[in-house]
């Protein structure tokens, strides 16, 4: 696999009990791309992230992350991970933003963030300290790094958990509906920080129904519906006079 590819998906399939949710879903994500998923709700969107991130584990299929290829087996007939080891190593490098901040509320927001690099990483204190401080001025919450998660407002704290993941220094940011559970005031500055991150040449996956980052950020868009990939294209296609007549349909839900 060429080095360009940051995450390659082969014929990712998952069900749940009889119900199949992804029906082969590929896709293949190089160095800097953007690519906005798009789709109603039950589409499979978010559950095709969590299992790039191996939060649910795929009934079949492949998946490379920088050229590393997830190994599994089978086990009783189902799909698991060959080795927890890896799952671990590959996890610390893909980035995930939920919808929900998944912040822990015992710990100060400086505490949040040096957590994984200072116990999973086995990095110096001192220095992810001091890169966490670095994050947070970056995100623009870097007066909130001694105050707990319930003390911010819900995109302070969207905020908080990006700069936790950034600070595992990722090659891949998934970002599930990161805008979703925000007060429509609060959504444009998760955006700003998300598209200062595309700027910078970040991989990222997003599920999104933020129209205007997807036609104006991402360099790609893809439109899942019911459980396969609609359309896929640059933004300008997508959202052109190409679109397929499912993908008009639903954006037309969003005056988009």
């Amino acid at each position: 696999m060429a080095s360009a590819n940051r995450l390659l998906v082969r014929n990712i399939r998952k069900s749940f009990g009889t119900h199949e949710v992804l029906k082969g879903i590929s896709l293949e994500a190089r160095d800097g791309d953007v690519i906005s998923i798009l789709g109603a709700s039950g589409s499979g969107k978010s559950t095709f992230l969590r299992c790039i991130n191996l939060l649910e584990i795929a009934n079949e299929g492949e998946i490379w992350v920088d050229g590393e290829q997830i190994q599994m087996t089978r086990h009783h007939g189902q799909n698991r991970p060959q080795s927890q080891k890896q799952v671990d190593r590959i996890r610390s490098e893909l980035g995930m933003v939920f919808q929900s901040f998944n912040l822990w509320s015992h710990m100060t927001i400086l505490e949040n963030i040096i957590e994984g690099p200072v116990h999973v990483l086995k990095r110096p204190k001192a220095d992810c300290i001091a890169e966490a401080e670095a994050l947070l001025e970056k995100v623009g919450i870097a007066d909130k790094r001694h105050a707990y998660p319930a003390h911010l407002s819900g995109g302070q704290q969207q905020r908080a958990a990006i700069a936790r993941s950034l600070a595992m220094k990722p090659k891949v940011m998934l970002f599930d509906e990161p805008t979703s559970a925000l007060d429509p005031e609060l959504v444009g500055e998760v955006l700003r920080v998300m598209r200062a991150l595309a700027e910078e040449g970040m991989t990222m996956l997003v599920v999104t129904h933020e129209m205007s980052f997807a036609r104006d950020v991402s360099n790609r868009v893809i439109f899942m519906r019911q459980g396969v990939i609609d359309s896929d294209g640059a933004p300008q296609d997508m959202f052109g006079s190409n679109a397929s007549p499912a993908f008009r349909q639903f954006i037309g839900n969003f005056g988009a």
